[in-house]
């Protein structure tokens, strides 16, 4: 299906009534980031990328970290948030056998998950470092995924200085089935390994973590090159997180 043309043409009716539309505008910078075969839809008001899956398993939605913004444009390109270890790692999700949904930052997650439900359950969050409390938030706000993946996560008070999701929820109740994914030796302050065995404790069965161990270190401790961007390891990420949402 070709999304250049209008969106309630040629079979494209579901998504019509889903309010999943392109977006027309001016062309972005050349050094903009493109997700292949990614279109830029409006989810509650709001652009985001669509990667569609011909055959899909089911609905990856990608929460990036950082202030969240990626700020996206037509023709599924965005200027910010590419070296994101979820947001890099677009295709491969896709590959995987999963439509993917990069979401910019002030979209309702509620709206997200009841969107891509529409095309292929399960619908999984998948949300990193300071985009975990903003999945934390969106449950708050009544998202309803089937199944939710916090990597390099603000987890519980041991995690550090910064709200965490163990605290904005109270009560584990609204949390799905629930993949951690961490690197034992992450070195961002508001992301310490330190904080996975209490958020472990307080979410108990609806809680499976998975450490990670090697990679590469560079830079900044809190950015994407680093452990806490599982750099190296992007594979073993994806593997991760799509064999679980694939439960």
């Amino acid at each position: 299906m070709s999304w250049n043309t209008s969106p309630c043409r040629r079979g494209a009716f579901a998504l019509c009534f889903l309010g999943l539309f392109p977006l027309s505008g001016p062309a972005l910078a050349q050094t903009a980031a493109i997700a292949s075969g990614g279109e830029t839809v409006t989810v509650a008001g709001i652009d985001n990328i669509l990667i569609r899956h011909p055959h899909a398993k089911g609905s990856l939605i990608l929460l990036t970290g950082g202030d969240g913004r990626l700020d996206v444009g037509p023709n599924g390109q965005f200027r910010s948030g590419a070296d994101n270890v979820l947001i890099r790692n677009r295709d491969a999700f896709a590959a995987k056998g999963y439509n993917v949904l990069l979401v910019d930052k002030g979209t309702s997650l509620a709206t997200a998950v009841d969107t891509m439900a529409g095309l292929k359950r399960p619908v999984t969050i998948v949300a990193t470092s300071a985009g975990t409390p903003r999945a934390a938030e969106g449950l708050l706000k009544g998202a309803r995924p089937d199944r939710l993946v916090l990597t390099s996560g603000f987890l519980s008070q041991g995690s550090g200085p910064s709200r965490s999701v163990m605290a904005m929820l109270g009560s584990p109740r609204l949390l799905p089935p629930t993949l951690v994914v961490h690197h034992r030796q992450d070195g961002c302050r508001f992301t310490k390994p330190a904080g996975v065995a209490p958020f472990q404790a307080w979410a108990g069965e609806r809680v499976t973590v998975k450490w990670l161990e090697g990679g590469l270190q560079t830079g900044n401790p809190c950015r994407s090159r680093a452990h806490h961007g599982f750099n190296g390891q992007d594979a073993e990420l994806v593997s991760l997180v799509t064999s679980f949402a694939g439960q």
